[in-house]
């Protein structure tokens, strides 16, 4: 257990013994290693200290760590096939993964000049903007802000409440099909939001996806921006997909 006399910090042990127990497969990648209550009483320390050994396994990106489910050794990166009709749901079914997510704001909006280029609208129009939080088998992956032409999709955000899915919520409105005109991928240190959204240190970058979204016709229905979490999903282009 720990040394209180070795001249090494209590946190530092702890962060020491808890790679040591990741490394040797003791809690498998997924498996839970506790909360910060359960860890100060096993270790005898106060929380204080936990939160300190835990950031440094944060920044690692050994662990990870969400409110109410505590904190969880890390699993292998999620694949995420950039394809022209990437669809959230289906790509965590492939991968036996139970998808999820949050609504974290829906409001109506006057189009920035980069939403109403992506959109082909003028802007200043009213749009939708929804942003929410998508999670794989209860944690967060990506943060997305999307936008929706109100004009045309009146009811998106009603329509996505009931049904928490943007493509049943566009073919509520009469667009059953659509396909991803453009991505285009960066990579950036997340802001606070974002960082307390995803349970992440802001040191761990995040791969940033910007895409369009167009129906049969080629009308733009969504310009959306995605933050990923760069060690927990992995993404894929695919092939005879060509995204211009």
């Amino acid at each position: 257990m720990l040394n209180r006399g070795s001249g090494v910090t209590l946190w530092r042990q702890i962060e020491q013994i808890l790679r040591r127990e990741i490394a040797g497969g003791g809690v498998i990648p997924g498996g839970r290693l506790g909360t910060e209550h359960e860890l100060a009483h096993r270790f005898s320390v106060n929380r204080h200290t936990v939160r300190q050994a835990i950031a440094g396994l944060r920044e690692a990106g050994l662990v990870d760590v969400t409110q109410g489910r505590g904190i969880h050794v890390a699993e292998s990166p999620l694949e995420y096939p950039i394809s022209r009709r990437t669809r959230f749901s289906e790509n965590l079914g492939r991968q036996h993964r139970t998808p999820g997510g949050r609504l974290i704001e829906a409001v109506v909006v006057s189009a920035s000049v980069i939403v109403a280029e992506a959109l082909e609208i003028a802007p200043g129009q009213q749009v939708h903007k929804l942003k929410t939080v998508g999670e794989a088998d209860g944690r967060p992956v990506s943060v997305v802000e999307r936008h929706f032409p109100a004009g045309r999709f009146p009811d998106m955000a009603d329509r996505y409440r009931e049904t928490g899915s943007v493509t049943a919520a566009l073919a509520a409105h009469g667009c059953t099909d659509y396909e991803r005109r453009v991505s285009r991928v960066t990579a950036r240190l997340p802001d606070a939001e974002d960082a307390d959204l995803l349970g992440l240190s802001r040191r761990r970058p995040v791969l940033v996806v910007e895409s369009v979204n167009a129906d049969r016709d080629g009308l733009p229905v969504e310009h959306a921006v995605a933050r990923f979490v760069g060690d927990r999903v992995q993404l894929v282009f695919e092939p005879g997909n060509d995204l211009g």
